[in-house]
């Protein structure tokens, strides 16, 4: 199961001596996806940890935030006699929105954050290109990708609102460089991925795009060097998909 970041101190459990059999009667009433939370309360384990788990499959699920909030709300009152705390909200708000954002992100042509194109539209550009069926199509492009240090930024919020912001800079940037039909399009935290043609230029385009990377390296006092190379696309739409993945990891 995914974790989110969120943390805080955990709520009291209501009886950790509760038998199995007293388990399993609280649990039968409880709302949709409550259960482990439930289970949480009574054994005295991370309850944090359990209603992340729980916000972030009721959005998988369709849920929206008001009935996430009254199963919390149901469950904790069930459980304990009482209402939910702050942690407990925040951590099931927390969950629930990123993994909504996350969807909208892949359905979206266009990172919200950086005006690049989603990891999605390009996945979905390169399925295009293997769906032509000409293999010499394929050899015909590359993937540039370039990474901003990564170190640039703390994981704080607003350290991630600044990188990403830099990361938009560097994407338009791109588009000087590439300034056709290529599709710019953001991977994963600190890389940008431009589907173009394999040409005679390519090699001069790239050059162009480092120096203009490292001159934005410059004036953000950053020491670290701009990395930026050349991708061979794989043979096989699958193949495609799972070079994406690992850039946007990497």
């Amino acid at each position: 199961m995914r974790k989110f970041a969120t943390r805080g101190r955990r709520p009291p459990a209501v009886d950790p001596g509760m038998s199995a059999l007293g388990s399993a009667v609280v649990r039968s009433g409880l709302p949709h996806r409550f259960d482990p939370v439930g289970e949480a309360l009574i054994s005295g384990s991370d309850v944090l940890a359990a209603c992340e788990v729980a916000g972030h499959d009721l959005a998988l699920d369709g849920a929206s935030v008001q009935e996430a909030l009254d199963g919390l709300r149901e469950t904790w009152r069930q459980v304990t006699g009482s209402d939910p705390t702050y942690d407990v909200v925040t951590a099931l708000m927390t969950a629930w929105s990123e993994a909504t954002l996350g969807y909208l992100h892949q359905l979206s042509c266009e990172d919200p954050l950086t005006g690049l194109s989603s990891q999605a539209h390009l996945r979905s550009r390169l399925s295009e290109l293997y769906r032509l069926g000409a293999v010499d199509g394929v050899a015909a492009h590359a993937l540039v990708v370039f990474a901003l240090p990564p170190g640039e930024a703390s994981e704080d919020t607003g350290d991630h609102f600044t990188r990403a912001m830099r990361l938009a800079r560097a994407g338009e940037l791109s588009r000087t460089a590439f300034a056709r039909d290529e599709t710019v399009a953001r991977l994963g935290m600190h890389r940008v991925g431009i589907l173009t043609r394999r040409d005679d230029r390519l090699g001069r385009r790239v050059q162009v795009l480092r120096t203009m990377l490292d001159r934005l390296r410059e004036s953000g006092g950053t020491e670290a060097a701009v990395r930026i190379w050349i991708e061979g696309l794989p043979t096989t739409d699958v193949g495609a998909g799972m070079l994406l993945d690992d850039l946007a990891r990497g």
